[in-house]
């Protein structure tokens, strides 16, 4: 039978904490055994040396599985760290310009944002206002619709043109079609 320390990690109920009356049981080997009384259920447990795990608390009947509970709980954690380990994590680069900034500087920008997007990252273009530069909005509205013409070919506009403050900025995904490997 399972120990304290091992229900203390698993979120289902088990034993004697299953408050349903009846229950659809599931044997060890994942044969159907059918719904049974509570009572019945723990009683089958018991005689196989198992736990008694509720699976789906939802269902009605209830699911229980007879299982050893330590094993299931390895199992569950087996699975979670390897749905953890199939997720893919995006990454966000910035590059940040200024209304002034001259064509030479935004030429060199945009190839470091085909670089990113090419590596399949997402990209946030800011234009910065300082002091009364926030006056000259169009100058980066202007500045940012160039930025998207550049890279309009391998990238897709994910977010529209916003104004947060003194930043004004867009956010670039990657078109998947064009995306390196």
């Amino acid at each position: 039978m399972g120990g304290k320390i091992a229900q203390d990690k698993l979120k289902n109920r088990v034993n004697e904490e299953i408050t349903a009356k009846e229950v659809r049981v599931i044997g060890p080997d994942g044969t159907q055994l059918g719904i049974m009384d509570i009572k019945s259920a723990l009683e089958k447990a018991e005689e196989l040396e198992l736990d008694l795990i509720e699976i789906a608390p939802q269902a009605n009947p209830p699911v229980c599985r007879i299982l050893n509970l330590s094993k299931y709980i390895y199992e569950t954690q087996k699975k979670e760290k390897l749905q953890k380990k199939n997720q893919v994590q995006v990454i966000v680069k910035e590059i940040r310009l200024h209304p002034n900034t001259d064509t030479n500087d935004v030429e060199f920008k945009a190839r470091h944002a085909t670089e990113f997007l090419q590596q399949g990252n997402k990209v946030k273009v800011s234009v910065l206002f300082k002091g009364r530069e926030l006056a000259y909005t169009e100058q980066g509205e202007n500045l940012l619709k160039r930025f998207i013409e550049k890279l309009g070919d391998i990238a897709k506009m994910e977010q529209d043109i916003k104004m947060e403050g003194r930043n004004m900025s867009i956010l670039l995904a990657p078109n998947k079609s064009k995306k390196k490997k």
